[in-house]
């Protein structure tokens, strides 16, 4: 059974310019993706799927492979990680080397570590699932939820507001770091969110969106609390 690892790397970030080999504590953001993959050894191949050279070059420089460019449909800004991923996995096709699992790991995913990834592909092994995830509880109940209307602060869900918070029913979202799948299921159901799907469950900790400045920023801080 043959495991490909996928670092999905453009160079076109707007909202942070280059911000996949941006500095983050010590290295360049992408080189805590490569690595985690490396030193989990549960992959045949890890590649970084990019159209930018000098992303390429950090990406081997940290032990990754880049055997061939994105084209220019999946390197726009409308192209989506179901586009860029087909991409990869038709083009290793072509070229003879077929994998039945595939892990698409972000590239501003520092928090990512070997344990995780290594835990993920052997769940997905052990099990039926077509894919693993890592999610986290949401920090507050979306039950409790508030809109505005005509500028007043309302209830979304009027018939939980004397709900205790313990009695409501637990909720969690992507935590947005990577994806482990059976290839054959991934190209059928042409989405990573369709078919069986296992959990991770993370801790807070071990989480946090990179969107902003002010996420980097933060970021930052709990990786270095982490690391202390």
């Amino acid at each position: 059974m043959k495991v490909l690892a996928i670092v999905t790397a453009r160079g076109g970030s707007k909202r942070i310019p280059r911000k996949n080999i941006k500095e983050f504590c010590g290295k360049p953001i992408m080189a805590y993706s490569v690595e985690a993959a490396k030193n989990s050894g549960v992959f045949d191949t890890v590649m970084i799927s990019t159209e930018d050279e000098e992303i390429a070059q950090i990406g081997q420089q940290y032990g990754a492979e880049v055997p061939f460019y994105r084209s220019e449909e999946t390197a726009s800004d409308y192209a989506t990680t179901t586009d860029v991923l087909m991409e990869v996995l038709d083009e290793y096709d072509r070229r003879g080397q077929h994998f039945d699992i595939a892990c698409c790991i972000y590239p501003t995913a520092p928090f990512v570590t070997a344990k995780r990834l290594l835990e993920a592909v052997n769940m997905l092994k052990e099990s039926n699932a077509d894919t693993v995830i890592p999610v986290v509880p949401f920090s507050y109940p979306p039950q409790r939820a508030m809109v505005i209307e005509d500028g007043m602060l309302k209830f979304k869900y009027p018939e939980n507001l004397i709900v205790r918070s313990q009695d409501l029913e637990k909720h969690y979202h992507d935590a947005g770091q990577f994806y482990v799948f059976r290839t054959d299921a991934f190209k059928k159901n042409k989405n990573l969110l369709l078919g069986n799907i296992l959990p991770i469950v993370l801790d807070e900790l071990e989480v946090q969106d990179i969107d902003t400045e002010e996420d980097w920023k933060m970021a930052e801080v709990k990786f270095s609390m982490i690391k202390q």
